[in-house]
Order: structure tokens, then C-alpha cells, then sequence
């Protein structure tokens, strides 16, 4: 994976899913990490986000930068104690890990022209859903997934969230990485119900 070393990732959302993806993110070497996110670690993000005690309190950017530090020290992270704004600088790999429809179609539409790569990740309870754009199909596709606000289906990303689900979905967000890196085709759409034990890959035709 030598196109690693060019890559600079940016994690919108260092929630349930997106601390999950920034940890394996430097876990398989990925030198540049951007973490944005204006929320505090609270005591319940212990169990379910995988945060640990002491950080409570903590911006979670910088609570998750010191996770990544831990890992390897060398990772040149870049912490954003805010909301994602527009005119954001971003990385060409952008994982989109925020709690509504509406905050990740208004991201989209400020970042589509600028990521190589996007994943987003989807989680409510025990049922996840990843989606990659790598090209014009997948870009198709995953635009016709984002409706209105209005016919969402109740609850948030974190709604009865389990910190396993949480790291399944952000591996799999990674995975699909790790294939547009190695020129291997994306996945558009893959949906797992942990519960019934259902597994979905959809392309994007």
C-alpha cells in the first residue's frame, strides 16, 4: 500500500464509529490524521465510543489524538475543536462518521469535488451500513441515499449503540480503504444486521 504515505485522512465525527476509524487508521500506518469534532467526551462514551475515564471531559479530537499518539508518535494529527465548516481544508480521504442525514448531506456537498476517496457509516443499534465513493457510479449511488431529514428513520448514529458494532462498522470503513489504496474495486454499499446475522454488498449499478 505505498499510495499510504500520500494519503491524508480526515475523520468528521470522532464519535462512536469515527474514534474507531482514526485508532485503526493509525494503526496500519496512516501518517496524517485530521480529527474534527466540537463535542466533550461525556461519562456514557466510556461504554459505548470506547473514550476512557480519565479523558472525560476532554475535546474529543484531543482525546482521540492522544489515543493515536499512544500508537505512534510520529502520526502528524491535526485536531479541529469545531463543527466541519465549508470551506474546511480536508484530507483526500474523508470518513464521514456524523450523527444525521443532514449533517452528512451538507458535508458531502462541500466535499465531493475534493475527496479521492469518502466512506460514511451508519449505525443504529446493532444494524450498520457503510458506504464508499471511489467514482461517478458509487457517487451516483450514494447521492440517492441521502433523503430528506424527514423520512430518516428514528434515532442517531449512536442510538443503543455497542462499542462492538461501533469498531465492526469503522473496520469496514477502513477495509474499503485499504481496497481503493490497492486499486482493488470499492463496495458502494454494504449493510450487516448483527443481530439476525444478515450481511448485504450492494454495487453501484
Amino acid at each position: 500500500m505505498d499510495r499510504l504515505a500520500d494519503v491524508a485522512a480526515t475523520v468528521i465525527g470522532v464519535g462512536a464509529i469515527g474514534r474507531h476509524v482514526a485508532l485503526q487508521l493509525a494503526s496500519i500506518g496512516t501518517s496524517r490524521i485530521q480529527l474534527i469534532d466540537f463535542d466533550s467526551v461525556d461519562l456514557s462514551n466510556t461504554t459505548t465510543q470506547g473514550y476512557r475515564k480519565h479523558e472525560v471531559g476532554w475535546a474529543k479530537p484531543f482525546a482521540t489524538s492522544q489515543a493515536i499518539g499512544e500508537i505512534d508518535p510520529t502520526i502528524d494529527v491535526i485536531r479541529v475543536e469545531d463543527r466541519f465548516r465549508p470551506r474546511q481544508d480536508i484530507g483526500n480521504a474523508v470518513f464521514c462518521c456524523v450523527d444525521s442525514i443532514a449533517a452528512r448531506s451538507a458535508i458531502w456537498r462541500s466535499v465531493k469535488s475534493r475527496a479521492g476517496f469518502w466512506a460514511d457509516g451508519r449505525m443504529l443499534g446493532e444494524v450498520l451500513r457503510v458506504l464508499a465513493v471511489t467514482d461517478n457510479k458509487s457517487e451516483s449511488h450514494y447521492a440517492s441515499t441521502l433523503f430528506a431529514a424527514s423520512d430518516a428513520q428514528q434515532g442517531t448514529c449512536t442510538s443503543r449503540s455497542t462499542v462492538y458494532a461501533a469498531s465492526i462498522a469503522a473496520g469496514l470503513m477502513v477495509h474499503q480503504f485499504t481496497r481503493w489504496l490497492r486499486d482493488i474495486p470499492t463496495d458502494a454499499d454494504t449493510s450487516v444486521n448483527l443481530l439476525s446475522g444478515e450481511w448485504d454488498v450492494q454495487d453501484a449499478s
